[in-house]
């Protein structure tokens, strides 16, 4: 690729990349394809790539307000679990051609939604509702769904928090930096190469925990206005309007995602920016130059990079986690 500036045509700006770390690397997604770039235990990097499901990514679905954020919400539970599950065989030198859908998909799906819903939904709303009895508050449902809110993104700020300790979830953590910085580059239509593109921050106003926290804030305002009903249809009020919710929070991130340079909107997004750096650490060379090879891949799956300008780092086994290297 040269160093002058990426010329990017009308149409392919409108579309909105996105990402996720993985173990030792970085899942890319396109408007047709994703890829997955993974260091394996010497060094080298292994890509997967795979076309995205049509009807998902590219129908009427994809199109359609509130509705779109299923795609968001399949995203993060379904494509980014999968794809970290075959990371992590990469990793650990044990890379397997999978496809990402089928049975086996629809079941991680299905797993990850279940633990997500009772870490995050259903065990605030029983402590919310423990509150409302022991201090008496029948008549005041609004504060008790406020206390609900706070008691979700307390959850999830300590959980993120404690995982952050773990050395490789740091390692996860840094390459989540690298595939926002490449993202960043990209979108500023620069040169991607690991010098370029560790210049551009680690926050990003589309990223998934900025989702979370948005999920958080309209979870507040929809469950406001149902009060407290009886606890069994109060939990059933929490898993029906689980699309509702996600399709809400993810128009309130695409609006201000593309207005980002309207002075009122960044100041918006501060806290959805600040709630970033729980999941983000500044990358190294190595991280960056997986991120880049990622999306390479999916540039060129689009016709929007020729295949020989992909750039592969040679072998850097120094780059590998110690934890995941060779004869540990």
């Amino acid at each position: 690729m040269s160093n002058s500036k990426l010329e990017k045509p009308k149409q392919e700006m409108k579309f909105s990349y996105g990402g996720q770390a993985v173990i030792e690397g970085v899942l890319m997604r396109g408007a047709h394809p994703s890829a997955v770039a993974v260091r394996n235990p010497k060094g080298e990097i292994v890509v997967h790539e795979q076309p995205l499901n049509k009807t998902m990514y590219r129908g009427r679905i994809s199109r359609t307000p509130f509705v779109r954020g299923l795609v968001g919400l399949w995203d993060a539970l379904g494509l980014g679990t999968r794809a970290l599950m075959w990371s992590a065989d990469v990793a650990i030198g044990e890379e397997e051609d999978v496809n990402f859908n089928g049975p086996i998909g629809f079941a991680t799906v299905a797993f990850a939604l279940v633990l997500g819903v009772g870490l995050f939904f259903l065990l605030p709303t029983s402590a919310a509702t423990g509150v409302q009895h022991l201090f008496d508050l029948d008549d005041a449902p609004f504060l008790v769904n406020l206390i609900e809110g706070v008691i979700q993104l307390t959850i999830l700020i300590a959980y993120i928090s404690l995982i952050g300790l773990m050395p490789d979830v740091k390692r996860l953590f840094s390459y989540h930096g690298a595939e926002h910085k490449t993202i960043n580059a990209y979108e500023a239509g620069d040169v991607l190469t690991p010098e370029v593109v560790a210049r551009y921050p680690i926050e990003h106003p589309r990223c998934g925990t900025a989702f979370l926290l948005t999920v958080v804030f309209v979870s507040v305002l929809v469950f406001s206005t149902l009060g407290r009903p009886p606890f069994i249809y109060l939990v059933l009020s929490r898993v029906i309007l689980i699309p509702v919710i996600a399709g809400i929070a993810y128009e309130l991130l695409r609006f201000p995602a593309r207005n980002i340079e309207n002075p009122i909107i960044r100041v918006i997004v501060k806290p959805n920016l600040a709630l970033q750096h729980l999941t983000t650490r500044e990358p190294d060379k190595h991280m960056l130059e997986v991120a880049i090879v990622s999306f390479q891949h999916v540039l060129a799956s689009e016709g929007l990079l020729e295949r020989e300008a992909i750039t592969i780092p040679e072998p850097r086994p120094e780059a590998v986690s110690p934890t995941l290297a060779p004869g540990n």
